[in-house]
């Protein structure tokens, strides 16, 4: 009985990602489309990063988790983005099924990942602005360090039970998957074995961390605008309004892509849903939003900095080429 479900579970060794199904020149604009967007995602993260690790003086804890928060966005966006890319020119569009549970465990990981993230910098806004006497012995480089940790952790561990629990179904056939990634809701449509316990495990946790980390967030702004509003300073209250403003905007897109996508397993709309265009577009222009709000996160004092470095390597630059010169 044993070797007949071990036979039963490995029949399927690979999937076929449906993606969008159309004519090869929709293929091909589709392609175009995602790869501007995924390198102009790329390119902002980057930056952003690079300008955090480079200087010391942005080696500040909002500044050095909103770093961390633009490494793991290049992460979440190339889990699945180059194979996508890629099944817009192929023509099998098949994937192993290692690959397959491969990728969606990490997308899923990563974005358990920005959620927490998004927590740990409502915190650190929280300690900033309602506590800014205790923060600095608060917030120490050891809690920091803890926090970064955390958050790139948590999403891997966390997710790693329904993982486990929809990797075990059995899979016999079909192996077409009616989306353009490998997404736990049709996988587990296409099991053979009807397992109540999966679906219910996976549903728990996604309500845990969308119900927990969306309470906290909304928490601790909530204190954050209270003690806003007591501020006597016009310059601090718009100051704190516009970091706030901003990290809420994140949320927003964050948690809003996520209802948007997933709204539950069962639902046979779902499926439909998920696979869009204009929900894959919303995701993809979530990124370039969260770029665009992150780059407001570096106020003038960032925007001094990197002017100041800029003329900076010039000046060296134009100084060595007058040498050269006139040697």
């Amino acid at each position: 009985m044993n070797g007949s479900n071990q036979e039963h579970t490995l029949s399927v060794t690979h999937f076929i990602l449906m993606g969008f199904p159309s004519s090869p020149e929709m293929q091909l604009l589709y392609f175009g489309l995602f790869s501007i967007t995924y390198t102009l995602t790329l390119m902002g993260n980057a930056a952003i990063a690079c300008a955090v690790r480079g200087d010391r003086r942005l080696h500040t804890p909002m500044y050095i988790l909103l770093g961390n928060f633009s490494l793991l966005e290049i992460c979440y966006v190339t889990s699945t983005v180059p194979n996508m890319l890629a099944n817009f020119l192929s023509t099998s569009k098949s994937i192993s099924f290692v690959s397959c549970f491969a990728q969606f465990y990490f997308f899923f990981s990563f974005g358990y990942d920005e959620g927490f993230f998004l927590c740990i910098m409502a915190f650190d806004r929280y300690l900033a602005i309602c506590r800014p006497l205790h923060y600095p012995h608060i917030m120490t480089r050891q809690l920091c360090t803890g926090l970064v940790i955390f958050g790139w952790s948590c999403g891997f561990i966390l997710f790693l039970t329904p993982f486990i629990f929809i990797s075990r179904l059995s899979y016999c056939g079909p192996n077409i998957i009616n989306h353009f990634v490998c997404d736990p809701v049709p996988l587990m449509m296409l099991s053979c074995s009807e397992d109540s316990t999966t679906q219910f495990i996976y549903s728990a946790f996604n309500a845990f961390f969308m119900i927990g980390t969306l309470l906290f967030i909304l928490s601790s702004y909530a204190l954050v605008i209270l003690a806003v509003v007591r501020m006597p300073s016009a310059a601090s209250k718009r100051k704190a309004f516009l970091t706030c403003a901003s990290h809420l905007a994140v949320v927003t897109l964050f948690y809003g892509s996520i209802l948007m996508m997933y709204v539950g397993p069962e639902s046979g709309h779902t499926v439909k849903m998920q696979k869009s265009v204009p929900c894959s577009i919303l995701i993809m222009t979530k990124h370039l939003s969260d770029l665009k709000i992150m780059f407001n996160l570096f106020s003038k004092r960032f925007i001094s900095l990197w002017h100041q470095a800029l003329i900076h390597n010039l000046s060296f630059n134009m100084f060595h080429e007058v040498l050269g010169s006139k040697a």
